[in-house]
Order: C-alpha cells, then sequence, then structure tokens
C-alpha cells in the first residue's frame, strides 16, 4: 500500500483531476474515465551500474500504475511490454541512453503507444463516431507511418513489383494517349476474359476543369499494357444549364468524368464498363453533389470491341430529350438491358453510385454523404463496408442496410480511398494512406477481416510531379484493386492500381502471403534462375521511361537490367534478405555506358534508412557517401563488369569495399541503423521532396517533362548474401 500511496502522491491523482482539452474555440470535458496512466520503464542491458540500487523498487511502482488504472477506469500504457518487445530487435542502448530516459527512437516508441491509447479523443473533440474494435475493423498492431520519409519507416512487403502503365505527355502527347492530357486519376481494375482492364478519368490539366474524358487500357500479364483508349469522350452540356444553388450558367462547356465505378462482371458473364457526366459550372464547383447529368455504360465484349454508349441512369432534369447518348432499355440487345437491370438491382454496386447520384435516389441504399465505398465478405455472409477517412460499417443483408458508421479504431487515414478485400490465402488486406498526406502506400493484413495487426510498405516513392494543376496532390494514392465479382487474377497476388500525383497511372502485384521478411541468405544467380521466376523475392520500381526486368547482357547471359531514359524518375530493384548487424554483401555489376547514368547502390535498414552508398557516377567514377563529403574509389569503364564485395559491421560501425579482388576502402557507415534489411539499386538520387511543409499540390510544370535524355542501362548478373 506504502508504494500506491507513493504513486499517487507522485502522480498528484489524489483525488483524480478531471482535465479540460480545448482545440480552438471548443472545449471538451473528459470524464476520470478519459485520464491516462502510464507504466515507468527500464531497460536493463542500457542503464548504469551506479543506478542500480534506484531499480528494484520498479516492478512495484509499475503494478501500483496499473491497479489505479483499473480501479479509476483511467486508460493505461505498458510502456515496459513496449520496451521489452522493442529489446528483441535491437540492443537496449538503441532506445534507451541510460535505460530510462528515451533517446529519439525510444520516444517514437512511446508516441505510437501513446497514439494508440489517445486516439479516441479525437471522437470527443472533433465529433467523429468510432465503431468498437470488436465489433468491426479495427487496427490493433503498433507500427505508425513517419510521413516526414516517403516510405514512412515500414518495411517493404517482400517481392511488391510497382509498374507505371501511363506516363503523361503533354509535350509528345503521341508517347501517351494523343490527348496531351495531364490530369489522371481515380484508376479502378478488372480482370476477365484473362486480361486485365484499366479505367481512369482524365481532364486537361486539373481537378475537374473541364473538359473531361474516361479511357481504357489492358493487359494480358499485368507487366505490359496497351496504350489507352478514349472509352467515355468528352460530353457537352448544353448552354443555358443551371444548378440549384448556384449562380452560374454553362455557356460552351462540357462536362467532366467523376465515377466511383468503373467495371460490372454480370452473372451471365458480360462486362460493363461504367462513366459518370459531372457538370462544374466554376473551378470549385463539385461534379458529385448529385446535380451531375446522370451514369453511362457500355459492353466491353470479348474480341475487343466496344458496344456503343448509353446512359443506365439519369439524375433529376435529364432524361433522354436532353442528352445526347440513348437510354440503355432501347438497346435491341436483351441480354445487355438484363445485366443492366441486374446491376441496379444489386445493392453493393449501387453503394458505389453514392456521391454522383442525386441524394434521395431510391436505388441508394445509404443516404450518407460518405465517399469512395468499398466493400468485402466474412466468412459469415456480413459484409464489411470501407469509406475515405478509415469510415466502416457491417451489412447483414448484402448492403441492404447498414449499422452505424464510424471510423475504424487507430486506423490513420484521411481524404484517400481505402482499399480492402480478401486475400487468396484465406485472410484480408486493407491497402491505403496510412497518414494525414497521400504517402505512402501502405498495407496491413488481417486473419479475420476485422483486426488488422501491423503496417507494411506497398509503394514509398513520390515521382517528380512534372505538371501542375487544381488539386494535383502528390504521392501515390486513390488505390483499388478488384471488386468481388470482376475476376480473379491467376496466381493467388494480390493486384491494385493506383495514381501517381494524379499524374501517372500504376499497377501494383502484392505477393501472397504478404511478408516482409525472409529467412534464407540470397543467392540469385539470375542466369541460374527458373524463367520468369527471376525477380519473385526483389522489389520493383518500374516507370515506362526507367523499367527495371530480365535481360541479357553482351554475352547472352541473363540479367537483371535497369534501364533508364526518364529525366525525372528512375528505375529501382531492392531485394530484402535475412536482418543481421554484421554481414557480406557481393554483387556483379555491368555498366553499359560511363559517360552519362547514374547507378547508386545502398545497404539499407529493415526500415528503409541507408548505412552506405556506392554510385556509379554519370562522369566515369565510382565513388561512395562519406559522411557530408564523396570518396572517389576508382575510374570505371563501359561494358566492364565489376564484381563489388561489401563487409558490414554495425557494431564497429565499419565498412570494407572490394572490387574485383582488391581491397579498396574501409570506413564508417555515413548514418548508423539498428541493422541492416535489405539492398537497393537505384538509377538515380534519392528523393525528399515533398515535404511535409510543402504546398499542397504542384502548379508549375518542369523543363523538358515530356522529353527522354539518353538511355543508360546496368547489368546485375548476381547478389549473394551472408551473414
Amino acid at each position: 500500500m506504502s508504494t500506491r500511496r507513493d504513486f499517487l502522491k507522485v502522480a498528484s491523482l489524489g483525488p483524480l483531476v478531471v482535465p479540460q482539452l480545448e482545440f480552438g474555440k471548443k472545449r471538451v470535458r473528459l470524464s476520470e474515465g478519459d485520464v491516462i496512466l502510464f507504466q515507468g520503464d527500464s531497460i536493463t542491458d542500457a542503464r548504469r551500474k551506479k543506478d542500480d540500487k534506484e531499480y528494484p523498487a520498479f516492478p512495484e511502482y509499475q503494478q501500483a500504475a496499473r491497479e489505479i488504472a483499473d480501479e479509476y477506469g483511467a486508460a493505461f500504457i505498458p510502456y515496459q511490454e513496449v520496451y521489452d518487445k522493442a529489446a528483441s530487435s535491437a540492443p537496449g542502448g538503441y532506445w534507451t541512453a541510460d535505460g530510462v530516459h528515451p533517446t529519439l527512437a525510444g520516444a517514437k516508441l512511446m508516441a505510437e503507444a501513446w497514439m494508440k491509447v489517445v486516439s479516441f479523443l479525437l471522437v470527443l473533440v472533433f465529433g467523429v463516431g468510432m465503431v468498437r474494435a470488436q465489433d468491426g475493423v479495427h487496427y490493433s498492431g503498433t507500427t505508425i507511418s513517419n510521413v516526414d520519409y516517403h516510405h514512412g519507416e515500414l518495411a517493404p512487403v517482400v517481392g511488391v513489383h510497382n509498374i507505371q502503365v501511363f506516363r503523361a505527355n503533354r509535350e509528345h502527347p503521341e508517347l501517351a494517349e494523343d490527348s496531351g492530357w495531364t490530369y489522371n486519376h481515380a484508376p479502378m481494375l478488372a480482370y476477365w476474359n484473362k486480361k486485365f482492364y484499366l479505367e481512369y478519368l482524365s481532364d486537361r490539366s486539373g481537378e475537374s476543369v473541364p473538359p473531361g474524358q474516361t479511357l481504357l487500357l489492358t493487359s494480358d500479364d499485368g507487366q505490359v499494357w496497351t496504350r489507352p483508349k478514349v472509352l467515355f469522350p468528352p460530353y457537352r452540356v448544353p448552354d443555358g444549364t443551371t444548378k440549384e444553388g448556384h449562380p452560374g450558367v454553362a455557356k460552351d462547356l462540357s462536362a467532366v468524368m467523376h465515377q466511383r465505378m468503373g467495371f460490372y462482371v454480370s452473372k451471365k458473364g458480360r462486362l460493363l464498363a461504367l462513366g459518370f457526366y459531372g457538370i462544374c459550372l466554376d473551378p470549385h464547383d463539385d461534379p458529385n453533389d448529385g446535380k451531375g447529368i446522370g451514369r453511362v455504360v457500355r459492353e466491353i465484349r470479348a474480341d475487343g470491341s466496344w458496344g456503343p454508349i448509353y446512359f443506365i441512369h439519369y439524375n433529376p432534369a435529364w432524361n433522354v430529350a436532353n442528352t445526347s447518348f440513348p437510354y440503355y432499355t432501347s438497346s435491341e440487345d436483351k441480354g445487355f438491358v438484363a445485366d443492366c437491370n441486374e446491376l441496379m438491382a444489386t445493392p453493393l454496386m449501387m453503394m458505389q453510385w453514392v456521391e454522383e447520384t442525386d441524394r434521395k435516389d431510391p436505388l441508394i441504399p445509404l443516404h450518407k454523404d460518405y465517399k469512395a465505398f468499398n466493400f468485402y465478405h466474412l466468412p459469415d455472409g456480413r459484409v464489411v463496408g470501407l469509406w475515405k477517412n478509415a469510415l466502416t460499417s457491417i451489412s447483414r443483408d448484402e448492403g441492404k442496410t447498414w449499422s452505424s458508421v464510424g471510423r475504424a479504431p487507430h486506423f490513420v487515414n484521411a481524404n484517400a480511398k481505402i482499399w480492402g478485400q480478401k486475400t487468396s490465402d484465406g485472410r484480408y488486406a486493407v491497402v491505403y494512406n496510412p497518414s494525414e498526406f497521400r504517402w505512402p502506400l501502405a498495407i496491413s493484413t488481417s486473419k479475420d477481416g476485422l483486426d488488422y495487426t501491423n503496417l507494411l510498405l506497398v509503394e514509398g516513392e513520390i515521382s517528380t510531379a512534372r505538371y501542375g494543376g487544381a488539386y494535383k496532390n502528390y504521392g501515390p494514392q486513390y488505390t483499388r484493386g478488384i471488386v468481388e465479382g470482376n475476376g480473379v487474377v491467376p496466381g493467388g497476388n494480390m493486384w491494385i492500381t493506383y495514381s501517381m500525383n494524379k499524374e501517372d497511372i500504376w499497377v501494383g502485384e502484392i505477393p501472397v502471403p504478404v511478408v516482409a521478411t525472409v529467412d534464407k541468405d540470397v543467392d540469385d544467380v539470375f542466369d541460374r534462375l527458373p524463367a520468369g521466376k527471376e525477380l519473385q523475392y526483389w522489389n520493383v520500381y518500374s516507370p515506362l521511361w526507367a523499367p527495371v526486368g530480365i535481360g541479357k547482357d553482351a554475352h547472352g547471359t541473363r540479367c537483371l537490367v535497369l534501364k533508364d531514359e526518364d529525366p525525372y524518375d528512375f528505375a529501382k530493384a531492392e531485394r530484402v534478405f535475412p536482418v543481421a548487424r554484421k554481414m557480406q554483401v557481393e554483387f556483379a555489376v555491368t555498366p553499359a555506358q560511363a559517360d552519362h547514368g547514374q547507378l547508386q547502390i545502398e545497404v539499407q535498414s529493415e526500415r528503409n534508412l541507408p548505412s552506405m552508398r556506392l554510385s556509379f557516377e554519370p562522369d566515369g567514377n565510382l565513388v561512395a557517401k562519406a559522411g557530408a563529403r564523396i570518396k572517389n574509389v576508382l575510374k570505371y569503364g563501359a561494358g566492364q563488369t565489376y564484381v563489388v564485395r561489401i563487409a558490414l559491421d554495425m557494431d564497429t560501425r565499419m565498412y570494407t569495399v572490394n572490387v574485383n579482388g582488391k581491397d579498396m576502402f574501409t570506413q564508417l557507415f555515413f548514418a548508423p541503423v539498428p541493422a541492416f534489411g535489405h539492398i537497393v539499386f537505384r538509377t538515380g538520387e534519392a528523393r525528399h521532396y515533398p515535404t511535409t511543409d510543402s504546398p499542397a499540390e504542384a502548379w508549375e510544370d518542369v523543363k523538358g517533362a515530356g522529353d527522354k535524355v539518353a538511355a543508360a542501362e546496368f547489368f546485375i548478373s548476381y547478389l549473394k548474401t551472408s551473414k
């Protein structure tokens, strides 16, 4: 009891003080149950021996804190458990300098634990509901994203391939989609008739600035894609058109496209593509306010041809008499008409129409202004609904009715799409931006579709935004996968699509099961690996003008090839290996040129922090980063092969580089890391813009955005690691 009294005295909690929070002009008084107690902590191998006499009482005080929290119904943060778990991944000295006071890394651990507990205060302050964790989707993991890094300091999922399928080009439209439009966004994906189908919307330069159109591209394997073709063309808004509550009047105006649903595969196997024509009377008008023209549909046929465009649904004030496309019921194809009716009789499909359709439309099951609906089924037949801002709900009747909608506890997600689905291994996954920004793109997995336990990296790059425009936010965003019923891709991997900077369109192949570690040293001799499986465990970032793939060198040997002719992007390949504090890395690289191009090699931590860097520079020098300076290593030649061996030791913070059998130098890492986790090969400098303090969107064009530079190629014949 004396320990308990001491704790109350030190903490000034007797009686408990009930605080008042103040946010601007809004005040919220908390009840006793909202008081938060935290547990003292210590890490044995980091504390000073002279202080050992202070520690025997720690367990008593820790237990007292827990008992008081239970008695008063206060929230409780078990910091000792947090540190005990962390101590298994790095020495105590990494987390705390003296066993008690945290380092920056330790403070981050404590912040993550704190945020898990206090996130419910946001509900009180901002009035946003949360579902009860045991009843709906929630996040129980401890990892959070650090937005000071584009990768969020999240461990990458092993084997993710991110592939650019469309690169905007205003200067040379013939290299893009012939239009030269530079706002490209909201892609959606389907797999039908052994082919991928990807639809995205496009505006000339800025979001919802007329005119707008929707385009379609296809792929047999997800790697090589066709050029986009216009699926739904620009649509003329009749002069004199007005919108209730808006002073504007249409004159020489085109519609913009805004759709949350792209495809529907009917029960009889037809593929329907859909779009929506909205109206923006000025740059600040809203295309999804329920006052647009209507939704259009056309069939995608198995032979690659497309059926005619029809309106499938009108918004109020629009009909056959004042629109340019016929109504779907006029089609002579009765099967097509039946499939359209089937679509509109399916509540889960209609939930995807919410934003663009009139707010009182009887087709829509839930008349609430929630955005970007996505769903998946649980084993017991219940349906999980997800919306922007990590809103979630449960339906027990296939989407006809829904439980109370609220924020998924402990999910961090702002006004960007979140995608969820069941994966081929019987688990579940959600892909989203876990921050108030639109980076990084991450994945969390769950055994039961409700309790999500981890947070891993899918895409941690932000390419240069080449063209300015309204609301062109930075980052990989607005991710979508394949809606239930719209196809299953052979192989069992998860496929997603997203836009980069609302400018370029990408797809991602995420291996299933989703893992972030490997247990075997790397022994990748590409010419000996099974054809088509060479990059199974490699993470690939592959722009159209800077592709990553398997090719042959001048001797006909299969190699990993990084090619780059993009002035504003790079090729990147990275390989995860077993986490270690002492190890050796060996690889063979052949630069095809020595007067242009760049290849940087970094050994990074499990969470993407570089420890050292070598670089084949454009001037023909191989250099190493030495703190703030650069060390010249050797002159390299075009077509010459360089076998590079790197011995790394984090305990001494030193590494040695050997090239073609000769030790070149030994030096300190330019940055310490807890341990080594993967190696990166990249044909350009690491990017750090945008930051959290950058403008929200890009407004300026960059010079030469549509022009290629001289191509550079680097051939890597093998990579090996050992502890």
